[in-house]
């Protein structure tokens, strides 16, 4: 059979056309007329498109965004694939059992609402909607500061119990009061963010006119305080243009005064190396979570799941360890737990889903998850968490992280 050189051509583009290098294959665009019913999504990833659609472009930029250059943002993603799984046959899988218990609260799975900012911003709804989603789910939503409802409604809205994200400011006093705020509603962990003791450079929404780092329409009722209490944070000298937070005035004393009057476990929420992990065990933390902040704060820092392994050496069993940043997959969640990680905590596909769907795309987002990783549990012969361990991965050394990838040539 003779193959001419037009056939040659044609049957490139056709194979063109179906390849999933070809980067418009990747990026689906809705129309407001045209979104698909939420059953018909397969995975998390397909939410971000319908919830583009239908949100403002400065609240896609707001949720979605990075800091500076956004290479720790792609880096969360890249990380994953330096991180191969090895599974075990034969393991007698049948019964798969993905609960788990976390300071006291039985979990349906290892996944957690991570705490993230304004999400009135993605529905009018915001953080109720988000609240009720993750408790249809049976799961934890570790609530933010930064929330449009106060934490008194949200904890009101809740049918499972909820976390606490702590912003420490704007003075001591303040910051106990909204402490003990979140626990009168129902709170049952602090998790203090460490790692904001300035305002970050998020370089899309400047390009969208927003001068703050929260869009407009994203009121914080949980950060205004009673009238007396409200300083305002001093900025740094005016050459450098920064504006600094309550966060950069704190050293680790902070944790020992917050976890003697808390009365419930206190995280430290941004932990990045096994030194200040180990420092956080030493001031009274009950655990860390491993946390980039979702790349939008400090750029070019790792990937929370490259620096887990010798975070969870560096804790040793003397506290809990959670990670967030960059999960999209059940098998990401899978590498995490193999590591040593006890739970994971998401934050953009809950808001994607909300965006997309309200309430049902929350619980839809988490139970897509829950169920890519008890099949993939069920694939690796891990039928229990209790049967998942370090033996599970293989972590690709450094110097061959990037050996392959190179495209192929192709004439």
């Amino acid at each position: 059979m003779t193959v001419t050189r037009r056939d040659a051509l044609r049957n490139l583009f056709i194979w063109l056309a179906g390849s999933p290098l070809l980067r418009g294959q990747q990026e689906i665009q809705y129309t407001p007329e045209r979104i698909p019913l939420m059953d018909d999504l397969v995975n998390v990833l397909e939410f971000e498109p319908v919830s583009k659609t239908k949100i403002p472009k400065t609240a896609y930029d707001f949720v979605n965004g990075g800091v500076d250059s956004e290479w720790t943002l792609r880096r969360n993603r890249e990380a994953f694939n330096w991180i191969t799984l090895r599974p075990r046959v034969l393991a007698n899988e049948k019964q798969l059992d993905l609960s788990c218990e976390l300071f006291g609260t039985k979990i349906e799975m290892p996944i957690l609402v991570a705490p993230t900012g304004t999400q009135g911003l993605s529905h009018p709804e915001g953080e109720l909607a988000m609240v009720r989603g993750a408790g249809a789910a049976k799961t934890i939503d570790c609530v933010s500061s930064n929330t449009n409802y106060t934490i008194d409604k949200i904890g009101d809205a809740a049918t499972f119990p909820i976390w606490f994200q702590l912003y420490p400011g704007p003075d001591p006093a303040g910051t106990r009061e909204r402490v003990e705020r979140a626990i009168a509603a129902g709170a049952k962990v602090i998790a203090l963010t460490v790692d904001t003791p300035y305002n970050s450079h998020r370089e899309r929404l400047l390009r969208d006119r927003v001068a703050q780092e929260v869009p407009p329409g994203g009121a914080t009722p949980n950060l205004v305080e009673r009238p007396g209490r409200r300083r305002a944070v001093p900025t740094t000298p005016n050459r450098y243009r920064l504006t600094r937070r309550f966060t950069a005035e704190l050293g680790w004393s902070f944790v020992d005064e917050l976890c003697s009057y808390a009365k419930v476990p206190v995280l430290t929420k941004g932990i990045l190396t096994p030194e200040d992990a180990k420092r956080s065990i030493e001031h009274g933390a009950a655990g860390v979570i491993v946390s980039n902040h979702g790349a939008r704060y400090l750029d070019t820092v790792p990937s929370t799941i490259e620096v887990l392994p010798e975070i969870v050496d560096a804790v040793g069993g003397k506290g809990t360890v959670l990670v967030d940043s960059g999960f999209r997959r059940g098998t990401d969640i899978l590498k995490a737990l193999a590591i040593g990680a006890k739970a994971v905590l998401v934050g953009r596909p809950p808001l994607w889903g909300l965006g997309a769907y309200g309430q049902a795309g929350v619980t839809r987002v988490l139970e897509l998850l829950q169920t890519e990783l008890a099949l993939a549990m069920g694939l690796a012969g891990c039928p229990t968490l209790a049967s998942i361990n370090r033996s599970l991965v293989h972590i690709e050394p450094q110097k061959s992280r990037h050996a392959g990838c190179r495209p192929r040539a192709f004439f």
